[in-house]
């Protein structure tokens, strides 16, 4: 017997449990198909864990400084990665029981199994009635017939030929995860956000890093004054950075991995991270049986998340768009909306912010010096955090703020920040840039002092050459 409801989200990650609170919200009977946990990568396998190991590292780089501030600790400490998984494991296991209560709250009806997409059957004369397939082999498959679906099935970590993942010597981000102990040395391929975060924590955290990069600089979607400041950053700290570099093949040893780099000495490590980013999961869940178009960036949606079958959305990592969490929680809840018939504005991809948890942070929103559109006057506006006060009583004073003002329109069309807790100091630059505000009203804001914020103040006020304190 096919049960019927008005909404079935194929996976419950960040997008999908979202879209399905939404949903819930606004009156759908809603099911959820989730495989695996709640929460999806983003929580179990992704944002949290890693930024929870994260915090770790800060927490580790600050001791070593300790004596700066005055507290000098001549019994010395040590890292206990045990009790760093143990806390990370805490964080994660807290945040997805609240996402199971925020689901039972909205009375969302959660099927832990596999859906796959049917096409036109006795059950429904169009596309999008939902297969569900258990683990348990006596839990016989269950058919859904929604009004709706939105898929949501996110994404897996990517690889080379020449790096064949096997989670214990050549590892995706899912076995860096899971590791007992800390390696002495590690080669991580990818200059990427996912790569340099990991170079980041396992620095403070005393492995050896080598970090690989196939192109000419480090973090190739923020600016080059950024990607340089963070490959001086890490050099300082003790990371190898080699840019222009291209693994040919890795040969693993009993303890060793020999790494083959073209034109170049071979790198030796005890691990090898891969980090090159992300495939979208849209294989063996049906598609095949739809008119939906797909390919191995993603299925085809339209501006409000449309599939080519009107009543199938799709959004989050399965989709050609920014895999970034909160990026797919707005496509969900505008899905939803459309849905509904609710008036919706799409998705500005270029002012979505973007951050990068490494020591110093990475944060952007709006255009940078090299993806602004062809003739477009800008003036832009610089500020030191070694400058702001602030930041000097914290010790986190490296780094800068870059404002990029439309000459012509006096529209703030960018911030770029690298230094301390830029990830929070971004929220301020993408709400300016959502109201519309100029360069100038944002200058001209009462900041308090001392913060880290009259950085960005300073840096808006520069466009005008108005800073104070420059």
């Amino acid at each position: 017997m096919a049960r019927e409801t008005d909404l079935l989200i194929l996976g419950g990650g960040t997008g999908g449990y979202v879209a399905a609170i939404r949903a819930a919200q606004k009156g759908m009977k809603v099911v959820i198909v989730e495989k695996d946990k709640l929460g999806g990568t983003c929580l179990h396998r992704g944002c949290i864990p890693s930024k929870a190991l994260l915090r770790s590292a800060e927490v580790h780089d600050t001791m070593k400084k300790s004596a700066e501030f005055g507290i000098e600790n001549e019994g010395g400490f040590k890292v206990n990665f045990s009790k760093i998984q143990e806390r990370k494991q805490a964080i994660v296991d807290q945040l997805h029981q609240g996402v199971q209560a925020l689901c039972k709250k909205n009375k969302i009806t959660i099927l832990h199994g596999t859906g796959a997409v049917l096409g036109p059957s006795i059950f429904s004369p169009v596309s999008g009635a939902i297969a569900v397939t258990f683990d348990d082999p006596e839990v016989e498959e269950e058919i859904i017939v929604p009004k709706k679906v939105i898929i949501a099935t996110g994404s897996t970590p990517h690889t080379l030929p020449a790096l064949p993942l096997d989670e214990e010597m050549i590892l995706s981000s899912n076995g860096m995860l899971e590791l007992e102990q800390l390696p002495e040395s590690i080669a991580i391929v990818g200059g990427g956000v996912i790569g340099v975060e990991w170079a980041s924590l396992l620095n403070s955290l005393g492995v050896s890093v080598t970090l690989i990069e196939f192109l000419d600089r480090l973090v190739v979607n923020e600016s080059k004054s950024i990607s340089k400041e963070l490959k001086k950053s890490f050099e300082k700290r003790g990371i190898t950075v080699k840019l222009n570099s291209e693994v040919v093949s890795a040969e693993k040893s009993k303890k060793q991995v020999h790494l083959k780099i073209k034109d170049q000495d071979d790198v030796v490590v005890e691990k090898v991270m891969v980090a090159i980013g992300r495939k979208p999961n849209v294989n063996k869940i049906g598609l095949q049986n739809t008119s939906i178009k797909y390919d191995n960036k993603g299925i085809q949606v339209n501006e409000f998340y449309q599939t080519a079958e009107g009543h199938i959305y799709a959004i989050g990592d399965c989709i050609d768009t920014l895999q970034l969490a909160h990026v797919a929680m707005k496509e969900g809840e505008i899905a939803v909306s459309h849905m509904l018939n609710e008036a919706v504005e799409p998705i500005n991809y270029v002012n979505v912010p973007r951050a990068t948890y490494t020591n110093p942070e990475i944060a952007s929103v709006g255009y940078t010096k090299e993806t602004l559109p062809e003739n477009r006057k800008v003036k832009m506006g610089t500020f030191n955090f070694n400058g702001n006060g602030k930041a000097l009583i914290t010790g986190g004073d490296l780094g800068f703020v870059e404002v990029i003002r439309d000459e012509e329109t006096d529209d703030l069309l960018g911030v770029s920040i690298i230094g301390p807790h830029a990830t929070d100091l971004i929220s301020e630059a993408s709400t300016s840039i959502y109201l519309d505000a100029t360069p100038l009203e944002l200058g001209e804001a009462i900041h308090p002092h001392p913060t880290l914020s009259e950085a960005i103040q300073e840096a808006a006020l520069d466009t005008y050459k108005m800073a104070i304190h420059k």
